[in-house]
């Protein structure tokens, strides 16, 4: 088994607690880190610089406690962003140890990175994103792969995975897309991935604050009630097919597919798509709000209940465990 992510950060279990847009809190991060993986969260959950710092500096404090994880963020690179200068500035300074880039040029990451030792791992969905993520000296990647929540990429993992291992072996390969449970981390670890990154499981913990309706949701989900829509951000991303989604249409109508092709418009037009599609999974986080916009990947198949975060880890570690065990004796 690939450990060197494992090692790199004295984790008891390769296991990132994927960064999650507007779910990620500092509680999971607290909880991640006392049940010995990773817990990473998106910077933009705390936009203003102050709130950042702030957040940061409650996780330094956790992690001086004795706990057996760690935290890192997800920092997205693509001009679209324009916090992220500020984010990173903020999280250099606060010595954040791990840092998940997404959907841009990273770097100016791994550079600040560096300089005091940080580590930068890069999503990619594919080997020309990859080639250029090594070329700039990433510590590793994040394979995001075909049933991944948000914007999963096109390739299954036991394609993409063990590629990227063949291809660039001295870079360490976290895999991530239709991960729930034990025996889908010990797949992947035999693929020649050095470990997991989880995000759809752990919105239907305890620590994640979002609504009964939304964990509920989770519970119910088969993995072919996932669909792909791209009304959210202009880019498809896999959702919770609900009534509400399929009366206003999953795809762009031809005004939409105009603008999201138009040399000059596009770039505006996907600004306004992403802010209106924050709008609607702002408020589909609400006990009250009539909306039904819920992020998912299919690994809902394999969450039969909401239960605390560290049971979730402590259940896909004993069976990750057993599954070796039983391939091992046969």
């Amino acid at each position: 088994m690939d450990l060197r992510f494992q090692k790199s950060f004295n984790l008891k279990f390769p296991l990132v607690v994927a960064p999650m847009f507007l779910v990620s809190n500092v509680r999971m991060m607290q909880s991640a880190m006392d049940a010995g993986v990773m817990g990473v969260f998106p910077t933009l959950n705390y936009r203003a610089p102050e709130l950042l710092a702030d957040t940061l500096s409650k996780l330094n404090q956790h992690l001086q406690t004795g706990v057996t994880g760690s935290y890192g963020v997800n920092l997205i690179v693509q001009k679209t962003n324009i916090y992220k200068e500020k984010h990173l500035s903020v999280c250099a300074e606060h010595k954040v140890p791990f840092y998940i880039t997404s959907l841009g040029d990273p770097a100016f990451v791994i550079e600040a990175a560096r300089s005091y030792g940080g580590k930068v791992y890069c999503d990619v969905t594919n080997m020309k994103h990859a080639d250029k993520c090594a070329a700039l000296g990433c510590d590793g990647f994040i394979a995001v792969c075909s049933g991944a929540g948000g914007h999963a990429g096109p390739y299954p993992a036991h394609i993409l995975v063990p590629a990227l291992q063949k291809q660039f072996p001295e870079i360490p390969v976290l895999a991530a897309g239709g991960i729930s449970n034990g025996k889908s981390v010990a797949a992947m670890m035999t693929l020649g991935a050095a470990g997991v990154s989880v995000g759809t499981r752990f919105i239907a913990c305890d620590e994640a604050e979002v609504s009964d309706a939304y964990k509920e949701a989770l519970v119910k989900a088969r993995f072919y009630d996932i669909v792909m829509t791209d009304k959210l951000s202009g880019t498809p991303s896999s959702v919770i097919i609900t009534p509400e989604l399929v009366k206003a249409g999953l795809n762009q109508g031809p005004v939409g597919r105009y603008f999201n092709e138009h040399k000059f418009l596009r770039k505006y037009y996907k600004l306004y798509l992403q802010l209106r599609g924050i709008s609607q999974l702002k408020d589909s986080m609400k006990t009250e709000s009539k909306h039904k916009v819920w992020s998912a990947g299919q690994s809902v198949e394999f969450i039969d209940q909401v239960l605390p975060l560290q049971e979730i880890v402590d259940s896909i570690k004993l069976e990750y465990e057993k599954t070796l065990a039983e391939i091992c004796s046969a």
